[in-house]
């Protein structure tokens, strides 16, 4: 194992998620009080696995018959459209 790339992968995808909705549902959920800590963190840890498998599965996949930076450029755009839309949607002036 590449220990370099799995920490840039590892930073990446932490960064990403800190304050992320996914976040802040987890800890409404553990706040709520309905469930242990402890099961919440389960739960919400076995979520985000499946999610993360389907999205390495997804990319072998796509990576087969599109080139990589194709993927990549395609990303990038579509980070900076929902990007824009929420700046448009924060701007505009309510009616």
């Amino acid at each position: 194992m590449d220990w370099k790339t799995f920490a840039m992968i590892f930073g990446t995808v932490f960064l990403a998620e800190l304050g992320d909705k996914t976040q802040l549902a987890t800890m409404l959920f553990a706040a709520r009080g309905t469930m242990s800590p402890m099961g919440v963190f389960v739960a919400a840890a076995c979520a985000l696995t499946v999610a993360s498998a389907i999205g390495v599965l997804a990319g072998v996949w796509v990576s087969r018959f599109v080139d990589t930076r194709y993927l990549t450029l395609l990303a990038g755009a579509g980070f900076v459209v929902i990007g824009a839309w929420t700046l448009w949607s924060a701007l505009k002036p309510t009616t």
